[in-house]
């Protein structure tokens, strides 16, 4: 039987549905069949794996929520960890010149103790410190053996604003150390340099050196500052970085704590800064207390030498009362003969409170709140 062209193209286009449905039947039957043998639809599995909502998964898996473990150790970096250290070594000092050099005592006082203060312009990089840091001194000529002075370490009595408050100064309180030997007077050779020098005069000074004595951080903090003669060279940075009026505009850290100073001197013309500590008591007398061992002139309740450890345990319970609160810090500078007079009295003191110093004393310092630094 023949068929025109237009019946065939007719026919053939009438069962093109049939084909399409034929074709569906067959892709449903697979996809069934291999829903029945992986317990999945593949071809929702396929579709799955195709959309971008699925594809965020990677994205979510490389957020930063694990690297914000270094941003969580850079909060909790050691305090002063910016203070600089070592800047200028022994082998490469810096060199500064003297600007003043007067005597720190009244008349009347014992031996010689001087005030030095030194301009340190011009260096590369500029010699920075801060309060309660040290410094080394190489005095000038050369030992018995024919080398140059090894560095001595003195203790800053400046602020990082220096006594000038223009931040390039720094300076010293230096005692001349003399003692007797086979009959003859001896003179500390770095001593007696620093007593003797002029204005104008130039002076090799490495560092800064020193993180022990720092101040902490919080405007709220406790200072008690114990101190004998040119041991008082740190607490003077301490008290005019709290009280002077120029250097709280400067630093704009304000003071809000309690500070204690105790000061022992063998005579009242000792007692080094002493006017300036009264004037910040004066003006400041809610923050700041000032207790004087004066040796050769007070006397201790059993009638003997007053010292600094007398005073410590006269006022025993107000000082532990005080270091119970853990935003007190405390600080001993001077001679380190003072150094057992206070552990007796800290003692001594500990025990009337039922405390053990020698593990109170350790537990201190490794909470950064003891800080001891003798000669």
């Amino acid at each position: 039987m023949a068929y025109s062209e237009t019946k065939v193209v007719l026919g053939g286009l009438a069962h093109i549905p049939i084909i399409i449905g034929f074709f569906y039947l067959i892709r449903r039957q697979y996809s069934f069949g291999a829903m029945l043998r992986t317990g999945k639809n593949a071809l929702s599995e396929k579709v799955t794996k195709a959309t971008p909502a699925k594809a965020a998964t990677p994205a979510k898996a490389a957020t930063p929520a694990k690297a914000a473990t270094p941003a969580k150790a850079s909060a909790a970096k050691k305090p002063h960890a910016d203070v600089p250290v070592n800047t200028y070594k022994p082998k490469a000092p810096f060199t500064g010149t003297v600007t003043e050099n007067y005597s720190a005592l009244r008349d009347g006082a014992i031996g010689k103790v001087q005030h030095i203060t030194f301009d340190l312009s011009g260096g590369d990089p500029d010699f920075k410190y801060v309060e309660g840091q040290s410094c080394g001194i190489l005095a000038a000529g050369e030992d018995a053996k024919g080398k140059p002075h090894r560095p001595r370490l003195y203790s800053i009595a400046s602020t990082r604003y220096g006594d000038n408050f223009a931040g390039n100064t720094l300076s010293l309180c230096v005692r001349q150390l003399q003692y007797e030997k086979d009959g003859e007077t001896i003179n500390g050779v770095c001593s007696t340099y620093l007593c003797n020098l002029s204005p104008g005069d130039k002076v090799k000074i490495s560092g800064p050196v020193g993180k022990e004595m720092l101040l902490p951080e919080e405007e709220d903090s406790n200072i008690i500052m114990l101190a004998t003669g040119t041991g008082i060279a740190p607490m003077r940075a301490y008290l005019r970085r709290m009280f002077e009026p120029t250097e709280i505009e400067k630093h704009q850290w304000n003071f809000k704590g309690k500070a204690w100073l105790f000061m022992g001197a063998p005579k009242t013309a000792n007692l080094l800064y002493d006017a300036d500590f009264e004037h910040y008591k004066s003006k400041f007398p809610e923050n700041l207390r000032y207790t004087k061992a004066i040796s050769r002139e007070q006397n201790n309740t059993k009638g003997g030498r007053m010292y600094i450890q007398d005073r410590v345990l006269e006022h025993a319970e107000e000082i532990f009362n005080m270091i119970e609160n853990p935003k007190t810090h405390i600080y001993l500078c001077g001679l380190k003969g003072m150094e057992p007079g206070i552990d007796e009295a800290m003692a001594t003191a500990a025990s009337a409170k039922g405390l053990d110093w020698s593990e109170l004393r350790p537990k201190l310092r490794k909470a950064g709140r003891w800080h001891a630094e003798t000669y």
